[in-house]
């Protein structure tokens, strides 16, 4: 049976690190890069999936550019934090932390979660075996794993490196692994490379 992810994507996932490009606004901006560039090179590299990101917009500018992407490229599109934009993605990914901002219990946080966003993708940070674990249990569709290596654009206290892929292998749910991850990267037993600054290399 096809599950929402498979739905979603319009294959079934068995391939391994494909291609999940990081749309941050700031990096954008930072890089002077157009959207327009983010899109000829999500093309380009085949991304899978998109991840939109923005900290600096009007929630205004953000649906017009959520819009845009979707119009551009035919792959999913998962806002970054903002539940209130979930009519305009096909999905939505939080930190630990917004899951707690919701309620201290992950597994009712996810249910109201669920609620708001019906049957989109729904994925999570996680960064050690507890969150996996943790993770395992709650009705999403992907984890975020990492940090894998050090980041120009984050510091990261806590390095998974080589262990990613132990980690990634106990996790139930299909694992993107985030933090200095380059796009040929092959890390085993993860289903994709979110890249973001990368692309621009």
């Amino acid at each position: 049976m096809r599950n929402r992810l498979d739905e979603a994507l319009g294959f079934k996932l068995e391939a391994s690190n494909l291609l999940y490009a990081l749309c941050d606004f700031q990096t954008l901006l930072k890089k002077e890069i157009l959207l327009d560039n983010f899109i000829e090179l999500a093309l380009k590299f085949d991304a899978k999936i998109i991840q939109y990101r923005d900290k600096v917009n009007s929630n205004e500018t953000q649906i017009e550019n959520l819009m845009y992407l979707k119009k551009k490229l035919n792959i999913p599109i998962i806002i970054n934090d903002k539940i209130e934009l979930i009519n305009y993605a096909d999905g939505l990914h939080l930190g630990q932390e917004d899951f707690f901002k919701i309620h201290s219990n992950k597994k009712l946080a996810t249910k109201l979660i669920r609620k708001k966003i019906g049957n989109k993708l729904l994925g999570i940070s996680t960064h050690n075996e507890v969150e996996i674990l943790e993770a395992n249990e709650l009705d999403i569709d992907m984890i975020g794993l990492g940090a894998y290596k050090n980041t120009s654009t984050k510091n990261v206290p806590n390095l998974l490196g080589e262990r990613i892929s132990y980690l990634a292998k106990i996790s139930s749910n299909p694992v993107c692994a985030i933090g200095g991850v380059e796009i040929n990267d092959k890390i085993k037993n993860v289903s994709f490379n979110v890249v973001g600054s990368g692309l621009y290399n």
